[in-house]
């Protein structure tokens, strides 16, 4: 069975995704500093009372792609996420996963964006849905991952880490238009 983490909020950089049970499993919290410098960070739950700070993005004044800081490895968004064929008209954007692997995301007219693996096996897809109220906020969307299709480490940091934050940075992409 999927693992499915509902979306808070229209915006992904500021929202919340929890599962099931309501427990908030990831954070993006975006604040802006004195300079108009808007940045993202991500948090994981560790456990009850504490969380890990996974990585912070950096988005321009003008609001296009800036920084991501992910551990100690600081990349542009758009190393991160890279277009496919170098073809930076191509809305499928690939990024290389904590094993090695490559994946990409992919959209759709919907508004569906799929992950895949480097051999096109289905691996997560978010998916927008009516704004729905629950006890953490209102959801916009759900992060379905397709644990069927993985080799056992699709639900464990540090690829769920990576699925979330690039889930987050192309929802941003395709929100924009980049």
């Amino acid at each position: 069975m999927d693992e499915v983490l509902s979306w808070t909020s229209s915006d992904p950089r500021d929202s919340v995704l929890f599962n099931q049970n309501f427990a908030v499993n990831y954070r993006f919290i975006t604040e802006v500093d004195n300079r108009n410098v808007t940045t993202t960070t991500l948090w994981r739950a560790v456990r009850q009372s504490r969380e890990d700070r996974l990585a912070r993005f950096e988005w321009t004044p003008s609001g296009s792609l800036g920084r991501a800081t992910i551990g100690r490895t600081t990349m542009a968004v758009s190393e991160l996420l890279r277009p496919v064929n170098g073809d930076i008209h191509s809305s499928t954007r690939s990024f290389n996963g904590p094993d090695g692997r490559l994946y990409y995301w992919a959209s759709s007219p919907t508004g569906e964006c799929t992950l895949f693996d480097s051999n096109q096996n289905k691996v997560a897809f978010f998916r927008p849905i009516r704004p729905t109220r629950y006890p953490v906020g209102d959801v916009y969307g759900e992060l379905h991952f397709c644990s069927a299709q993985s080799t056992g480490t699709l639900l464990h940091p540090p690829l769920m880490d990576m699925i979330c934050m690039t889930a987050m940075a192309y929802r941003v992409l395709v929100q924009w238009g980049w």
